[in-house]
């Protein structure tokens, strides 16, 4: 596919940016800013079933939508796990009933959601998962520990990859569930303080709670739970990059501000930071366009997640001793306060292991797209 962008594209871009720069800084919460752009129609412009997207858009106009949010300044989205990662999903696996019954609130920007996946001790390793889903009547009771949940605190929904076949081992026997998240006494969320001194990811806990709804089928979790990390890593990386490139050119300033920039060292990964970012762009483009190969998925989580960890290592570097001081009246007991080279350096070490560490994408690519022998699994 020759990904390019058209006029018509073009004039999508300037409508979108016309609509951002009057409705971006309106000091609404991140809750009411979703209906806000539900209301817009910016919600679902992707999704293809008529009737539950608000605007019917090309790939390239889904594509210049994210960068144009990206560069407007917007606030972090609350409904991205929704749209981006649930509803294409549900386009794909759920029935007539679950679509009617969860797109349009995405749509709107009235339900937020959460994602169930990892838990402890299956992080990476997906299909060591062990909380587990029995049958009650046309319902299930879902009892067990996710952890690493981003917007669990928020969110009013989650989707939860559980065990609904006893006994059953690694992918099989494992089932996609949509859990309301308001049962009080069956369903706690614990937030996780990190490095940065924020709360982004929580540990959430079930204890019987109650689902109705299952997508693709009982057992057919598995093949549903890979497609959805299939949508994870779509468009939605452009803007990622979107992003990348403003903290690069953040970092590029204090060097030269600094004086860091003389060095020759500093100069030359400051090149290789860029012609790195350009090259992931135009993987992402050739990905999006339909030419890459399976494995593609995972070559792009390599990519950006040693690159954004290496920009973190050189955002210190460039700020030198520093870049190791914190803010005066420091305590263990409260949050502090960290400039952008601190956090960008300490938020960005999990980026090689959240999302799948990069040990499980290499072994995926060697495994699935160069045919390698399996590695070999200890015992279950």
């Amino acid at each position: 596919m020759d990904f390019g962008f058209s006029q018509e594209d073009e004039d999508f871009r300037a409508e979108a940016r016309e609509w951002l720069a009057s409705h971006v800084n309106t000091g609404v919460g991140r809750r009411a800013w979703e209906r806000v752009l539900g209301a817009g129609g910016w919600i679902g412009i992707g999704w293809v079933e008529a009737g539950y997207g608000n605007r019917i858009a090309g790939l390239t106009q889904q594509v210049v939508w994210a960068e144009e949010y990206a560069r407007s300044g917007a606030p972090p989205r609350s409904g991205h796990i929704g749209e981006n990662l649930l509803a294409p999903t549900l386009i794909a696996h759920g029935t007539e009933e679950q679509k009617a019954r969860f797109l349009p609130p995405i749509a709107a920007g009235d339900e937020l959601w959460c994602q169930g996946y990892s838990e402890p001790g299956a992080g990476s390793d997906l299909a060591g998962i062990r909380t587990a889903a029995v049958r009650a009547g046309r319902s299930y009771r879902v009892t067990g520990q996710k952890i690493w949940t981003s917007l669990a605190h928020e969110a009013d929904w989650c989707f939860v990859l559980a065990r609904t076949e006893p006994g059953s081992v690694r992918h099989h026997g494992l089932s996609f569930l949509l859990v309301p998240m308001d049962q009080p006494g069956r369903i706690e969320v614990r937030p996780i303080r990190q490095l940065t001194g924020t709360s982004d990811f929580n540990e959430v806990f079930f204890d019987g709670a109650h689902a109705e709804h299952v997508v693709g089928g009982e057992g057919d979790g598995w093949r549903v739970a890979m497609s959805l990390l299939g949508f994870e890593r779509g468009v939605s990386t452009l803007a990622q990059q979107i992003g990348f490139a403003e903290e690069l050119a953040g970092v590029v300033r204090a060097a030269v501000e600094s004086g860091a920039a003389r060095d020759p060292v500093v100069r030359e990964r400051l090149v290789r930071q860029w012609a790195e970012l350009r090259t992931m762009r135009w993987n992402a483009l050739r990905t999006l366009g339909g030419s890459a190969g399976p494995g593609a998925p995972s070559v792009a989580k390599l990519l950006w997640a040693g690159w954004h960890q290496r920009l973190g290592e050189l955002a210190v570097l460039v700020r030198g001793a520093a870049a190791g001081a914190g803010p005066a009246d420091w305590s263990a007991a409260a949050p502090y306060e960290l400039d952008a080279a601190q956090h960008l350096f300490l938020f960005s070490r999990a980026d090689t292991l959240y999302g799948g560490s990069d040990q499980i994408q290499r072994t995926i690519i060697a495994e699935r797209v160069l045919g390698l022998p399996r590695e070999p699994k200890g015992a279950v």
